[in-house]
């Protein structure tokens, strides 16, 4: 009598700081957990710790080497927003280079010398800041009566180059 009414889904807001994750796939909260994590361990280093000045950095991405369509980008940005509210660093916006090169050369040829923005003022980084993320999976044996167990393991390497000499700081 019920029908397909008994087995209807439902949906309840919830708050994604705190949900666990359901599967071992890469969600929102390995996201978040690696862009704090990378900001964190950045501004406990030594490198950030006896910087005298507040240095300026370009994120060139992190490179995704795993078989899945992995956002990389809001690890960057989720790091980039923490090192910025705690003021140790200051970032170039490389992702809109393009824009803004079009908007200074439309200002040249378009605006008044009183309110263009002056041409080759911007600001560049001192240091470069890439990586990439990794994912390993373990399978385990199967069972009698026991579905096969997958663990997924990712690993985010992230590194500071020193654009003047090269390094990696």
């Amino acid at each position: 009598l019920s029908g397909c009414s008994a087995f209807r889904a439902s949906v309840k807001p919830g708050d994604a700081n705190t949900a666990t994750p359901m599967s071992a796939d890469y969600d929102f909260i390995d996201m978040k957990w690696f862009g704090e994590n990378s900001a964190n361990l950045m501004l406990d280093s030594d490198f950030i710790k006896t910087m005298k000045a507040v240095p300026t950095f370009v994120t060139m991405g992190i490179q995704n080497r795993t078989q899945k369509h992995i956002d990389t980008k809001a690890i960057t940005d989720t790091m980039r927003g923490i090192v910025m509210d705690k003021g140790k660093g200051q970032f170039v916006n490389e992702t809109q280079r393009d824009n803004l090169l079009r908007e200074q050369g439309f200002q040249l040829a378009n605006c008044t010398p009183e309110t263009r923005v002056s041409i080759a003022k911007q600001t560049g980084a001192n240091y470069m800041i890439s990586g990439s993320l990794v994912e390993m999976k373990e399978k385990s044996a199967r069972e009698v009566r026991v579905s096969r167990k997958e663990d997924v393991y990712y690993q985010v390497t992230m590194e500071i180059t020193d654009l003047t000499t090269g390094l990696i700081v």
